[in-house]
């Protein structure tokens, strides 16, 4: 993998939003159905920053994939509690990628002093769910129909890794 991680910037986000809104639109790795706009990324990325990081994984100078760690819950006393997401570019799954972006986001998780970190994933994103067992995440909860998309009912397994 030739891939470099980078903290993301102001200029990554309409990648970011080109990758994810490509699942938005051809996935149930992602409960939402409606493409986020420029303005909702912006929304987003501002919501992020030093406890919850948003990296890029370059190459050759063009963004093929991005993680983060976001807040898992508002209230307060979940403050050392994320949730990781992991999207890479269509054309560049398989290559050992996610591993990469994942791996770096639970170094930077417990550099930053967070407890645990969660992942909500869809029950039929096989990828996804082996990613995050590789990494010692283990199913905390399976949700049945929670989720409605592409017209069919769609589970949620949660899944957490302790730090």
């Amino acid at each position: 993998m030739s891939a470099t991680l980078r903290p993301a910037t102001l200029d990554d986000l309409p990648a970011i939003n080109s990758i994810y809104n490509h699942y938005v639109e051809h996935s149930t790795c992602t409960y939402q159905t409606v493409p986020s706009t420029a303005q909702e990324r912006q929304d987003w990325f501002d919501a992020h920053g030093p406890e919850h990081p948003v990296i890029v994984a370059e190459e050759n100078g063009v963004v093929i994939g991005w993680g983060s760690l976001s807040r898992f819950h508002p209230r307060q006393a979940y403050c050392h509690s994320v949730e990781d997401s992991v999207y890479l570019h269509h054309e560049h799954q398989g290559k050992g990628l996610g591993t990469l972006l994942l791996g770096e986001l639970l170094d930077l998780a417990k550099k930053i002093g967070h407890h645990t970190v969660l992942g909500g994933i869809d029950a039929d994103q096989a990828g996804s769910i082996a990613l995050h067992a590789k990494f010692g995440f283990i199913k905390v909860s399976h949700l049945k129909e929670v989720g409605h998309k592409h017209g069919r009912w769609l589970d949620v397994l949660w899944m957490q890794k302790m730090l």
